[in-house]
């Protein structure tokens, strides 16, 4: 019986543990761009460290790594293979005019 007892202390531990991992990793939308405007200022940081210690203002690393994450699936980074950060979305001013201004081949 008391083996019971602590299988379910164990379980309820392992449970409060996984909610404050969750809501800490949330990021709003003002850390989301803090993020991006350091990236598309510098567009390469050699590793997660050297940008997380550059952002302004102090984000607990959990929400920061979710927000690499998220910039990463929205294909606006790129990770180099010795871990560089690289920013690759699209937001050069000469570009999208030329872009608007460019003929079509099709």
């Amino acid at each position: 019986m008391s083996k019971a007892i602590l299988k379910s202390k164990r379980m309820n531990r392992v449970i409060s543990s996984n909610r404050t991992k969750a809501s800490a990793a949330n990021p709003t939308l003002d850390t989301i761009k803090m993020v991006e405007q350091a990236l598309s200022k510098i567009s390469e940081y050699s590793s997660k460290n050297k940008l997380w210690r550059a952002l302004p203002k102090q984000v607990q690393y959990p929400t920061f790594k979710a927000v690499l994450d998220y910039l990463e699936e929205s294909n606006k980074i790129m990770y180099d293979k010795d871990g560089t950060i690289i920013w690759i979305f699209v937001d050069n001013p000469k570009l999208k005019r030329l872009i608007k201004t460019s003929k079509s081949l099709l």
